[in-house]
């Protein structure tokens, strides 16, 4: 088993013991490297993540899904709860799936939308091929870490915009959401929307097709990666009123050594009108 390295919220460097397994991204992440200890509040961690067709690249995520540090309300105040706080530090399998597309994408003058970035593994990719992309996120610690790892990978700053979409839920407190951010909100047209992982929640209401309709351009591409989640159908549904026509790929893939078992499909809808 490995040996980690943590600074334990300030009270100096451990060494512990791992046994959990390194999250496989499609091409096999080298292990971590060390964990960050000046992160206040919270332990991060920094890989090499190999992804097929561009340089590896060195990504500063959350330590685990157990971190949370939300001192000022900042994220509360968007409609994110504590149980749902780290989610976007995380590297999550269908990121990867999306980020080996871009990789393979003729660079071009398109501009480039991701939504629901997270940790951005898909808009690095791009913005290290020289692709016109913006990262959008509505976690208010998203944009650090993405300055960061564009910093890790000696590039140079990434456009980056706050979008939220649908109807915020109440927060824990009961109180009502605020949807401020610090960041400049989204805006503007895209040629290609990317978003992995995006369908996590029921939407009757079709809001997160009706953000996408209100950032894409009249003739479009979005790429949704989906970990098969359930909630496919009523978004296809929604798509289509829209305008937009959708192949599904089934993207399946079984355990093979060190390598995860992996189940979902690449979504891809077109309009040209």
């Amino acid at each position: 088993m490995p040996s980690l390295c943590v600074n334990v919220l300030g009270l100096g460097w451990v060494y512990i013991q791992s046994s959990q397994r390194l999250l496989n991204l499609g091409q096999r992440a080298a292990k971590i490297v060390f964990l960050q200890p000046s992160s206040p509040g919270y332990l991060t961690k920094q890989e090499t993540i190999a992804v097929l067709g561009v340089d590896d690249m060195v990504i500063r995520s959350l330590r685990d899904k157990n971190q949370f540090h939300d001192p000022l309300d900042e994220a509360l105040n968007l409609g994110i709860s504590s149980a749902t706080w780290p989610l976007f530090g995380l590297l999550w399998p269908s990121g990867q799936r999306m980020a080996e597309r871009m990789a393979l994408r003729p660079v071009s003058a398109e501009r480039i939308l991701e939504i629901g970035c997270g940790l951005g593994l898909s808009s690095l990719v791009a913005h290290r091929r020289g692709a016109n992309v913006t990262a959008s996120d509505c976690h208010p610690l998203t944009h650090a870490f993405l300055d960061e790892n564009t910093r890790l990978n000696g590039l140079s700053p990434m456009a980056y915009r706050h979008g939220l979409w649908g109807t915020a839920a109440l927060r824990e407190d009961g109180l009502p959401v605020l949807t401020s951010a610090k960041a400049a909100t989204l805006s503007g047209l895209f040629d290609l929307i990317v978003g992995s992982d995006i369908l996590y929640e029921r939407d009757e209401a079709g809001t997160l097709a009706k953000f996408i309709n209100e950032h894409a351009a009249t003739q479009c591409e979005i790429w949704v990666v989906d970990p098969n989640r359930g909630n496919r159908a009523p978004f296809h549904k929604h798509m289509a009123r829209l305008g937009f026509d959708m192949h599904e790929q089934v993207l399946d893939q079984a355990a093979h050594h060190d390598e995860a078992a992996y189940k979902g499909r690449m979504l891809t809808y077109t309009r040209q009108s």
